[in-house]
């Protein structure tokens, strides 16, 4: 049997990780900046996590949601202190684009409502209504394809006026990311995030605030919508959650109430998940890693705007982009190939770093040095 062939793929085989860094089959040790898509939050493999997991395996790895899980509970507790949204609610699943699919579903069961307002360079997920409300023409297929959802232009707040003055009535959630990752590493402007705010609230709207790569401690902050000071109806979560374990979640404001059925998942948060995440929030909390994240991501960006090739250099925290000439297309491929260090990229020229938030001073001056370094390869040529 064949694999469905639809990755590209590097010719490496990673067969061992520690930390900020993993190892080919080869013996080959690459720096990793980028986290496989943001997910590796505290560093591979880390010791704690590990003995998390392996305490629970010992003890049971799964039953249904069913019963009283009380490792829940215990995950909820530990979330809504680190996060400092106590009085939310959590439901839990497997995936970012399952908690945006049941984000969405319960807006629309919470105000009765359809239309959901989604923006230029979004992207949700790939099941069905999260990619119906991502702006990829590409991956939604046309059973996916539905008039519920309304594209709008990112940070365009005279366009979301006039939407909310035309459909308010009709609109029964606005869905976010505070920082668009695969669109660039594109920050949605405060004033923007808090017109949503205001609008939700004027027209009886969920205030949806994507936080599956920019969440998680990634900007500094637990959610990137945070710096807002404003808060969101629900919040959606995954990625850094697990730290490679799978598992997703929503945030729910305290004013959406739940009833038996409304929503509903057989593995989300089963014991392995709950244990998992728990060994994430301990390291984040114990480590600071928010401030880390901050600190580290500061000096980064203040190092790389004064590398003359590269332009647009943004983003907050350890979420990164910049922007690479033409001359410079190969820069990705060149960190991989010859220097070893694992980037991200999105479409058509940004590379991204979205390392774990462990990184050190002395891994991210290693990056810069390869970096420096693979430019002047290149320019060489």
């Amino acid at each position: 049997m064949n694999l469905f062939n639809v990755y590209p793929l590097n010719n490496i085989t990673i067969t061992k990780a520690l930390g900020s860094y993993v190892w080919d089959d080869k013996g080959t040790q690459y720096l990793d900046m980028y986290g496989g898509h943001a997910v590796i939050s505290i560093g591979h493999t880390h010791p704690h996590w590990v003995k998390r997991i392996e305490h629970q395996l010992h003890k049971i790895a799964f039953y249904s949601n069913s019963i009283i899980i009380p490792i829940q509970q215990e995950l909820a507790d530990k979330l809504g202190k680190v996060s400092g949204k106590e009085d939310y609610q959590l439901f839990l699943c497997n995936s970012g684009a399952e908690a945006n699919e049941n984000a969405l579903k319960l807006a629309s069961f919470h105000n009765g409502k359809k239309k959901i307002v989604a923006f230029s360079k979004s992207f949700h997920g790939r099941t069905s209504l999260a990619v119906a409300a991502t702006d990829n023409p590409s991956i939604v297929a046309p059973v996916n394809q539905t008039e519920n959802v309304i594209f709008l232009p990112f940070n365009d707040e005279q366009a979301l006026e006039e939407c909310f003055s035309n459909h308010g009535h009709e609109i029964s959630s606005v869905i976010i990311e505070g920082i668009q990752g695969v669109g660039g590493i594109v920050a949605a402007n405060t004033s923007f995030l808090q017109l949503i705010r205001s609008l939700c609230d004027q027209y009886n709207a969920v205030y949806i605030a994507d936080s599956v790569q920019c969440g998680y401690g990634r900007t500094g902050q637990f959610f990137a919508h945070d710096i807002t000071g404003v808060n969101a109806d629900i919040y959606s979560m995954a990625k850094g959650m697990g730290n490679g374990y799978p598992i997703g979640g929503i945030l729910i404001a305290p004013h959406i109430q739940a009833k038996f059925g409304l929503l509903g998942t057989t593995f989300g948060g089963n014991h392995l998940a709950c244990a998992a995440a728990l060994g994430v929030l301990e390291i984040i909390e114990e480590q600071d890693l928010l401030s880390n994240a901050l600190n580290i991501g500061n000096y980064l960006l203040n190092e790389l705007k004064a590398i003359p090739q590269l332009e647009n250099v943004r983003g907050r925290g350890l979420m990164i982009g910049f922007d690479v000439p033409e001359s410079l297309k190969d820069l990705k491929k060149t960190l991989l190939n010859n220097f070893h260090v694992f980037t991200g990229e999105a479409k058509p020229n940004v590379i991204r770093l979205l390392p774990s938030l462990a990184l050190t001073k002395e891994q991210a001056d290693a990056f810069l040095a390869a970096l420096k370094q693979a430019i002047i390869l290149i320019q060489g040529e």
